[in-house]
């Protein structure tokens, strides 16, 4: 891929790279590295979560050092919602100039629009009905959120999991081993969410570490309580703090088990929270990325005719 990526800049007249997400950011590097002052700037989405509470300790040291490095080596960087932007600068070692806060653009006005209309008013079912959508990856931790439900779930509750991934063998193998299999519904990949959060009561997110989780948005804007972990620095701040929901430490089943007990009676505010939601269209924060490319391109042929400058009063003070 760096291979690609380098010969695809030497062709074709680039003037600036946008890298969507953390786990991109080694080619960036490695293209900088390689192509130098060739290089056009880099603006770097940071799309999860920088602490990274999960990663083993031996490893924690290396991966800062990696943080650090793409602080030097690229141009600029966003933070897709606003508590994010301390932490950026924090961990990457970066001055306030070089980091734009750009919500994550998640939605669309039409899918603000449609996710809004799709509850008229809490099931009048029985039981309570869980969702959570996601990969069925080790980094969504699934496999907790089983363990919440199975020491909490009521008889008449589902536990609806949406997606797939490589963990859907082990996930199937557990909600049967805990006894779940009729109330734990696996219904793989959906194009079309919507029909998933008209029918749901809350909303469950169980994962390690997020960015601006895009599933959290899509649940403001349907209005649905959430219970989550507190995988992201701006968790909290999602879920006004409390109003639209209950946020707990990851990796315990027991506390996670509590907040989705809580937040089954909430009932909170669905216009405020559609109101947060509507920061992260697609409509709006698209103009903002286009402002920030410009302006990253701007930058550099500033600093490129500076250093142009430079040499040459370097070469005519040498007297040539």
């Amino acid at each position: 891929m760096i291979w690609s990526f380098v010969r695809l800049l030497l062709k074709e007249k680039v003037d600036v790279v946008f890298c969507p997400g953390n786990t991109y950011t080694v080619v960036c590097v490695a293209t900088k590295l390689l192509l130098g002052s060739q290089c056009p700037p880099v603006l770097v989405k940071i799309s999860n979560d920088l602490e990274r509470r999960d990663l083993p300790k031996l490893v924690k040291p290396i991966y800062r050092w990696w943080l650090r490095a793409q602080g030097i080596a690229l141009d600029g960087f966003v933070a897709i919602a606003a508590p994010m932007r301390a932490e950026v600068e924090r961990e990457l070692a970066l001055p306030g100039n070089r980091v734009s806060v750009i919500p994550d653009p998640a939605l669309s006005e039409y899918d603000l629009h449609q996710l809004s209309g799709a509850r008229s008013a809490r099931n009048a079912q029985v039981g309570c009905r869980f969702l959570t959508i996601g990969r069925l990856a080790a980094q969504k931790n699934q496999m907790l959120l089983l363990e919440a439900f199975a020491r909490h779930a009521r008889p008449d509750d589902v536990l609806v999991i949406a997606g797939d991934g490589p963990e859907r063998d082990r996930l199937v193998k557990r909600a049967n081993a805990l006894g779940l299999r009729s109330q734990v519904r696996f219904v793989g990949h959906v194009d079309d969410v919507r029909a998933l959060y008209a029918k749901a009561d809350v909303f469950v997110l169980s994962s390690h570490y997020e960015g601006a989780p895009a599933v959290i948005l899509e649940a403001l804007a349907a209005g649905l309580p959430i219970a989550a972990t507190n995988c992201c620095v701006s968790m909290e701040w999602l879920t006004g703090y409390g109003q639209f929901g209950v946020v707990v430490p990851p990796g315990n089943p027991d506390t996670l088990s509590v907040a989705m007990n809580v937040a089954r009676h909430l009932r909170p505010d669905r216009t405020a929270m559609r109101r947060l939601a509507a920061g992260f269209t697609l409509e709006s924060s698209g103009q903002l990325y286009l402002s920030r490319l410009t302006a990253l391109v701007g930058d550099s042929r500033h600093q490129r005719r500076k250093k142009m400058r430079s040499r040459v009063r370097e070469w005519h003070g040498g007297g040539v």
